[in-house]
């Protein structure tokens, strides 16, 4: 075993681990014993307390009746030796609370055990935030116009069901998709003018409100969603409560701002470059791009239809899952478990340090918890090369380039100066994309698409939601530039090959979030989803997960 787990299942030891998790949440007393080492040399301790020797140690979880709910966010390992390492886990209590627990393994004849642990706890911190659905009555958007564009009518929003497993859920509407009775602006002063008023719902806002949620509000986007970063020249930048002075990640800026936030409990938002990933990971949220048109994209304005899905933020994971279901058609089949988490070090090392040593932390949180294998895909000789991902991300970003002009062009001509100038250029950029151009760019996408089929055919593949946590809001043109063109990479894999994704809000550079991506085969929206019911649904949701 190697420091940081360079072997694939980090030497057994996640396994163990696993275990141990496992028995903790069943109270399985003989299991807990036996993960302990034998004798009067093992300890542990908590609230001031030391406990020394496995007697005392047995005798105390016997008599304390089981252990408080929690859920594993980030494990750190360190190896001391080949058969002695130690793990930092950092757990999180339905509460908000946090906890903290440091555990001594060694390798023996009987597998990994542990000789010493501390366990600490702290209570949630700062004011908590309100429960997902707690309040319905928060129907109109705050007057923060940097979030929220303020209804351009006196038509009242439309109401939803009023019952059903979203009674209660808030939902901030991206200002792309249609609202009946509202025109969509698009992030744009000059396009929301012209804009007509919408006769309907968007199927995928009516599927929500047919499931009983009711609207928020419309929240801002960044222009014509072209941008990952959630500025906008226009209405300036939505705040991020999780990263204060940060941007908040876009183009679903208004949406992640408002959940963050409390004021919303749920964003219907787009992605196509990664635009629900990216303020997830920056904004600390849950966020789920569904496979290519699972989700019905119709009444959303578009930017590059190839890659465009609609999706979700929340905070509360149990929220996401519910309302997926409720925006997934098609048949109905029983959620199937991956043979592993695949692990890409090729794809960690296009983070930042920091970032890829956070988002570890998190990965193996998620084997550690769900009992999944953790395994380095090059082990099996399939491993992305630096020369691919550097094929596959400028192959997008010249589709999406020639998509958008193709979507938009028309209205940038006619309309000069309505876009900031870093937006327009990105539109232009399209403007002169030839055949042949854009035809390699395809064949690049398609061979993309057939090496990730068999990445994952042995297991999920998880990275980076983002290269870098969200950067601060007066930061350089340049620092901006730099920070999407290293997120790109990431986020393009699942927007090239149409695969479902779900970042897991659970990395910390310091305290600063940032995202834990997985990514599922084709269709598999439901079995990656499942993953939600087993790492943090929330009491209220919980009996409704699929």
């Amino acid at each position: 075993m190697h420091d940081d787990g360079d072997d694939g299942d980090e030497g057994g030891l996640l396994a163990a681990a696993a275990r141990y998790e496992r028995a903790l949440r069943e109270d399985d007393l003989d299991a807990l014993d036996a993960l302990f080492a034998p004798g009067p040399r093992t300890v542990r301790a908590e609230g001031g307390t030391a406990l020394v020797g496995h007697d005392q140690i047995s005798a105390f979880r016997r008599g304390r009746g089981g252990a408080p709910t929690r859920w594993l966010r980030r494990v750190h390992l360190r190896a001391v030796s080949a058969d002695d390492a130690f793990t930092v886990s950092e757990t999180e209590r339905l509460d908000g609370g946090r906890g903290l627990q440091t555990q001594f393994w060694h390798r023996g004849p009987h597998g990994w055990r542990i000789t010493a642990a501390h366990v600490s706890s702290a209570p949630p911190a700062g004011p908590a935030r309100q429960p997902a659905g707690e309040s319905a009555a928060a129907s109109a958007a705050p007057a923060d116009a940097t979030t929220w564009r303020t209804p351009d009518s006196a038509t009242a929003l439309p109401a939803g069901a009023g019952t059903g497993p979203l009674t209660g859920i808030r939902v901030a509407v991206k200002d792309l998709v249609a609202v009946a009775g509202q025109r969509t602006g698009g992030g744009v002063p000059r396009w929301l003018e012209q804009a007509r008023t919408e006769p309907v719902n968007a199927p995928a806002l009516q599927a929500l409100l047919d499931a009983g949620a009711g609207i928020a509000g419309i929240a801002q986007t960044d222009e014509l969603a072209f941008s990952l970063l959630g500025v906008n020249a226009h209405h300036g930048v939505p705040p991020n409560p999780a990263a204060p002075g940060r941007v908040p990640g876009g183009s679903s800026s208004g949406c992640a701002a408002a959940v963050a936030s409390g004021t919303a409990d749920l964003g219907l938002g787009t992605d196509t470059a990664g635009s629900l990933r990216v303020p997830g990971s920056f904004s600390g949220l849950y966020a789920w791009r569904p496979t290519h048109g699972a989700v019905d994209a119709a009444g959303v304005l578009p930017l590059a239809p190839t890659f465009d899905t609609v999706g979700l933020l929340a905070r509360d994971a149990g929220v996401l899952a519910v309302a997926a279901a409720a925006l997934l058609t098609g048949p109905t089949h029983p959620p199937a478990r991956p043979r592993a988490l695949l692990r890409s070090r090729t794809l960690f090392q296009v983070a930042e340090p920091a970032t890829a040593l956070a988002v570890e932390a998190a990965l193996r949180a998620l084997a550690v918890q769900t009992g999944l294998p953790l395994r380095d895909v090059d082990d099996v000789g399939v491993d992305f090369t630096g020369e691919e991902v550097t094929a596959w991300t400028t192959a997008f970003r010249t589709v999406q380039a020639a998509e958008a002009w193709a979507s938009h062009g028309a209205f940038i001509t006619a309309n000069p100066g309505a876009l900031s100038p870093a937006v327009e250029a990105r539109f232009r950029a399209g403007e002169g994309v030839g055949a042949e151009t854009l035809n390699a760019a395809r064949t690049t996408i398609e061979a993309t698409r057939a090496r990730l089929t068999a990445v994952l055919r042995g297991g999920w593949l998880c990275l980076p939601s983002t290269a870098t946590p969200a950067p601060r809001i007066e930061a350089t043109p340049d620092r901006f530039e730099a920070v999407r063109a290293g997120t790109l990479p990431l986020t393009t894999l699942a927007s090239q090959t149409g695969v479902p994704a779900l970042n897991l809000p659970w990395g910390r550079v310091g305290d600063l979030p940032v995202g834990l991506c997985v990514l599922a085969p084709h269709g598999q929206d439901r079995s990656l989803l499942a993953l939600l019911a087993e790492v943090a649904p929330h009491p209220r949701t919980a009996a409704r997960l699929p």
